[in-house]
């Protein structure tokens, strides 16, 4: 909205308006703004939940602690959430389709995660929202993405156009004021099932090839393929942030650490030189993604303040569920999201220990009448919970981790 009234005063040679063309400008503005909404009204709204009873049920695990959460005010992704959606409000450019996208992401997924909560607390009821209710609205998030992706006019990525040789095209640009020539590559932007991915050639790895089988029909039809790995991304990120947000500041601080690497990302994709220079796509407008990921960034390190141990609030799953889904439709609408593997590490290995926990389970009390089990608990921070491992201590580990791995998948952008 201020982005408007700003560009409205530009046109009027208002002193200053032209700041808020700046990505830079507005991306600081949003991450104040974010910190200043979740920590001034973050404890209005925890006081509101605790006013109300809205405790998070605590089932008795055995685990040293637990107990104490009892009754400690859950949905505290409400603040998460109104800390994304104003700043962005404010500050980003409300035409711009990639931000249209990543706010309905942001909406739904919380709608779909405060039902979930509201069912386990006003309800009474553990199991909260079904599962299938779940997955129905994350794979409905992932049709929106991926038809948006293939039919909208305004995400394209920019190419460089080659030669019979499959080199690129280079023209000679005059310079201005008498300045010497320079030379640029001829470019041309087309829609793409292309994504980023290293240890392939360019950089790059398209859907197509995954029917290539279909001959030249195989682009063609990429675009269904694309899709239907974007919903199992969706529902894969958005579920693996979920079992991560078992200790306080676990998912949170995980999740600001991935956020500011997306962040980055995004910026170096959006910007022409940078992007040629890495030798990864540039993808035109998404710089505006920039902006919200200052707010995403900003609402979780807020919200740290009150989920950081011992927690004063959890997010619940109208937190971890959205925040799970941004990640995804940001990695996916930047073309990172064969990153995401090494990026959530994270989110994968705490889904994949519950994978593993149960198949083992119900394979060995098949075979044997007994089940067995190959971690004391799953997810996996459980396990080291039952190791009497302090809880901050294993918060502040898995920090550690997403930060190795926030820095293994930026080195990937050099390597061939």
């Amino acid at each position: 909205m201020l982005y408007y009234l700003f560009a409205y005063l530009e046109k009027l040679d208002f002193p200053g308006a032209g700041v808020f063309e700046y990505i830079s400008f507005r991306s600081a503005m949003a991450v104040i703004t974010s910190l200043i909404i979740s920590l001034l009204f973050g404890k209005k709204i925890i006081n509101i939940l605790r006013k109300k009873q809205i405790g998070e049920p605590v089932r008795n695990l055995g685990l040293k602690g637990q107990i104490q959460k009892k009754g400690t005010p859950t949905m505290g992704g409400l603040i998460i959430l109104a800390s994304i959606i104003i700043p962005v409000l404010l500050f980003g450019n409300l035409r711009n389709t990639y931000i249209i996208l990543i706010l309905i992401t942001t909406i739904w997924l919380g709608l779909v995660g405060f039902m979930d909560d509201y069912i386990k607390v006003y309800r009474k009821n553990k199991k909260g929202l079904r599962g299938k209710f779940k997955i129905s609205g994350q794979i409905i998030l992932g049709l929106i993405v991926g038809l948006t992706l293939h039919f909208s006019d305004d995400i394209v990525v920019r190419e460089k156009v080659l030669n019979e040789k499959g080199l690129p095209i280079v023209k000679i640009m005059e310079g201005d004021n008498g300045a010497r020539p320079t030379n640029a590559y001829v470019t041309r932007d087309v829609k793409s099932t292309k994504v980023n991915i290293p240890f392939f050639k360019n950089n790059e790895f398209d859907y197509a090839m995954l029917i290539g089988f279909l001959g030249e029909k195989a682009k063609e039809w990429a675009w269904i393929v694309e899709t239907i790995m974007i919903i199992l991304i969706v529902i894969a990120v958005s579920n693996g942030a979920n079992l991560t947000d078992g200790l306080d500041g676990l998912a949170s601080g995980t999740s600001a650490i991935i956020g500011l690497t997306l962040g980055i990302l995004a910026y170096v994709s959006g910007n022409m030189i940078i992007a040629d220079y890495l030798n990864i796509m540039y993808i035109p407008h998404s710089g505006e993604l920039v902006i919200y990921m200052s707010a995403f960034i900003g609402a979780l390190i807020g919200f740290m303040w009150y989920n950081s141990f011992p927690a004063q609030v959890f997010m619940g799953d109208t937190g971890s569920l959205s925040i799970g889904g941004i990640i995804a439709v940001y990695a996916i609408l930047i073309r990172k999201e064969l990153l995401i593997p090494i990026l959530c590490g994270v989110f994968f290995v705490e889904s994949l220990s519950v994978l593993i926990q149960v198949s083992y389970f119900k394979y060995t009390k098949k075979k044997y009448g007994q089940g067995k089990r190959i971690l004391l608990m799953a997810p996996l921070h459980h396990h080291y919970q039952k190791l009497n491992y302090p809880e901050p201590k294993i918060v502040i580990r898995f920090w550690i981790i997403s930060i190795l791995l926030a820095v293994i998948t930026i080195v990937t952008l050099k390597i061939r």
